[in-house]
């Protein structure tokens, strides 16, 4: 931290920097792991910094922040990108004729390959044989629900830094110091998979 800066003036940079960066401001409480998490990581090493003087810093910041911008504080948002069920078949093409049968109609994929992706209007269903032990919940960031680049997104490894913060439990964890495809893999409290796939 810069001489003669306090507190809150270096909270203040910190939160406008994660906000510029999330694309909207949040209040600072619904996302206090989160930023508290940036501040002492920015100050590790320079000086202590204790939780409550990082709370005042950030409650002080987050309403003159939030005028500034002309917009109402909100609870934090990640946008995911396309939600698929990625299910786990003994035979695929059995499980395609089941599931055309409802009306799913093959999207993408190689059967010789061993997966297929179907869809019914806005509705995905991914099948994998051989591929994952469980059935998972899957989230594609940069995706529509056709496949198709999104304009914009929230990149995979910032929903993994934030889901860290945050105590998520993760299984397999993106590198971030990459940019492009990657993925990582979070568990519910009930033991469900949840992975976060990037294609673009």
């Amino acid at each position: 931290m810069e001489a003669g800066r306090t507190p809150s003036e270096f909270a203040a940079q910190v939160l406008t920097s994660e906000a510029k960066k999330l694309k909207h401001l949040t209040t600072y409480r619904s996302m206090e792991p989160y930023y508290l998490f940036r501040v002492r990581k920015m100050v590790s090493g320079l000086r202590p910094i204790t939780r409550r003087t990082a709370l005042n810093a950030l409650g002080a910041t987050a309403m003159p922040l939030a005028a500034q911008s002309g917009k109402v504080a909100t609870e934090p948002s990640m946008d995911l990108g396309a939600f698929s069920v990625s299910l786990t078949v003994k035979d695929i093409k059995a499980s395609q004729k089941f599931y055309e049968s409802l009306g799913f109609k093959t999207f993408m994929g190689d059967v010789a390959k061993n997966w297929l992706i179907l869809k019914n209007g806005d509705h995905v269903i991914g099948l994998f044989q051989g591929m994952f032990d469980k059935n998972l919940l899957t989230f594609n960031p940069g995706w529509d629900s056709n496949a198709k680049k999104l304009a914009s997104f929230t990149d995979v490894r910032e929903i993994q830094r934030i889901a860290k913060a945050l105590g998520v439990k993760l299984v397999k964890e993106a590198d971030e110091s990459t940019t492009g495809p990657a993925s990582f893999m979070a568990v519910d409290p009930d033991g469900n998979q949840i992975l976060f796939d990037q294609h673009v």
